[in-house]
């Protein structure tokens, strides 16, 4: 009894709270009214991320994702199974009421001989008696949540519900993302190969054109086999960027719930990135990210919990009822005065358990911490993500500018090369170099531009921006008349 009354006593002074503030203040840090990478995006970020793109075919291809993606239809019904549960909770702070219906018929069978002697006298043979019983009756059985323990326990199965429900809308965002970065990859990984497929041809016509020179004797053999040696490179490599772009499509189309046949043809070019609108306040993504959303559910969640746990040390009070009617006709059942019940009460105080109750209880507090410190470190992984693709958007703009100037350059040299090789002004190393510089500043162009590209979506991930597919953007439409 003494440990119920020092746990009643603990559990009184107790915080209301199911969340240790002071350690979840101590842990996580001061938040700036503005990113650090850049203070000039503080705006408020774009409604439909999607449309910034300016492509149709990836809209469609997300509304795509959103209905047949395994991943998202998971999500799906995890979330039903998490509400499911929390329905199940809340059933534990309600009364239990049953019912049940029995009926008897009993068969007495008297032996005349048996009757005659206990003093009676003997018939010509036996008699069979027979007797009914039907009996209907009803209990009630429920526990007064007098402390709040079944409460802690529902709140935290709902918490654990819109978790659940985060974790849908964190991954319909995901998904959505996946599904354009993926798009990107095949539309560079298209271009790639298109790149390859004309570096190739134009090995081809080097060796064309040394051979030519070589039978003429204007051109060694060296020149020859140099260029045979380009051209097997070449193609070397444009079997590796088939190979990929055949990879890239799979992917996607997994993605989209296909079967990864790679029949998906990417688009020509990738698209021009307009300037961003802003990226709002560090603080906002704590509402706006359904993975945060859902971290700290899950931690208020976990705190009730630790709370219930500590009230199991409380005594319990159970209400019981029961009543119930029985007779030999089916029709005695409905008669008020063969009516019996009883209504009872107890009061479970635990005394000793083997120590369960307290194990539980210190179980259920470390599994609050431990969620405290997961949504701390989950915030600041999210912070960090939102850090470094506001950094890299000026940065990688500015890789891509340099990237493209490499190229033209490597472009027109390329260009004066071939012209003073067909003169004899200059070597075949001068032509295979300038050719090699340029395919090498061609590919590295277009990897910045994907990778520029890539990095606007984590940028919105980054952020929780929002999207709209092809159904919702039809009902927008549709609410507004357009």
């Amino acid at each position: 009894m003494r440990i119920g009354s020092v746990a009643l006593a603990a559990l009184m002074t107790a915080s209301c709270a199911s969340v240790n503030q002071e350690l979840l203040e101590a842990q996580l840090p001061d938040t700036p009214s503005a990113w650090t990478a850049d203070e000039g995006v503080v705006g408020a970020p774009t409604g439909d991320w999607v449309a910034a793109f300016d492509d149709t075919t990836l809209r469609s291809l997300i509304s795509e994702a959103m209905v047949h993606n395994n991943d998202l239809l998971a999500a799906a019904a995890n979330l039903e199974q998490a509400r499911a549960g929390a329905r199940i909770t809340l059933a534990n702070q309600l009364p239990t009421i049953g019912a049940n219906f029995n009926a008897q018929r009993n068969a007495i069978v008297t032996d005349p001989t048996t009757a005659a002697q206990a003093g009676g006298s003997a018939g010509s043979g036996s008699t069979r008696l027979y007797i009914n019983n039907f009996s209907l009756g009803g209990q009630l059985n429920w526990e007064l949540d007098i402390w709040g323990r079944l409460t802690d326990e529902t709140r935290a199965s709902y918490k654990e519900a819109k978790a659940a429900y985060a974790d849908l809308a964190g991954a319909h965002l995901s998904i959505a993302g996946r599904v354009a970065q993926a798009w990107f990859s095949l539309i560079e990984a298209r271009q790639q190969r298109e790149l390859a497929e004309r570096d190739t041809e134009a090995r081809e016509r080097n060796l064309r054109v040394t051979e030519r020179r070589y039978e003429r004797g204007v051109s060694s053999s060296l020149d020859v086999r140099l260029s045979r040696s380009a051209l097997g490179s070449s193609r070397a490599n444009l079997a590796l960027r088939q190979r990929l772009e055949l990879e890239a499509s799979r992917a996607l189309e997994v993605l989209l719930g296909r079967y990864p046949a790679a029949e998906l043809e990417a688009a020509a070019a990738l698209p021009d990135l307009p300037p961003l609108a802003g990226a709002g306040a560090p603080g906002d993504i704590l509402s706006r990210r359904p993975d945060l959303v859902a971290a700290e559910a899950r931690m208020e969640a976990a705190g009730l919990q630790a709370r219930a746990a500590r009230k199991q040390f409380l005594p319990q009070l159970t209400l019981s009822s029961r009543a119930g009617t029985s007779g030999p006709d089916f029709a005695d059942l409905v008669d008020p005065q063969r009516l019996a019940g009883n209504i009872a009460g107890g009061l479970f105080q635990p005394l000793f358990q083997g120590g369960r109750i307290l194990a539980n209880s210190k179980r259920a507090r470390a599994a609050a911490e431990a969620s405290l410190y997961n949504y701390v470190q989950t915030v600041l992984a999210a912070y960090q993500e939102a850090e470094n693709a506001i950094a890299a958007e000026t940065l990688l703009a500015a890789r891509e500018e340099a990237l493209r100037l490499a190229y033209e350059e490597a472009a027109a040299a390329e260009d004066l090369t071939e012209r003073r090789y067909s003169s004899g002004a200059a070597t075949i190393f001068n032509l295979l170099d300038a050719q090699t510089r340029r395919i090498s500043a061609e590919s590295s162009y277009i990897q910045a531009q994907q990778q520029r590209v890539s990095n606007r979506v984590q940028l919105y991930l980054a952020i929780g921006g929002d999207f709209l597919t092809e159904e919702r953007l039809a009902a927008l439409q549709a609410d507004t008349g357009e």
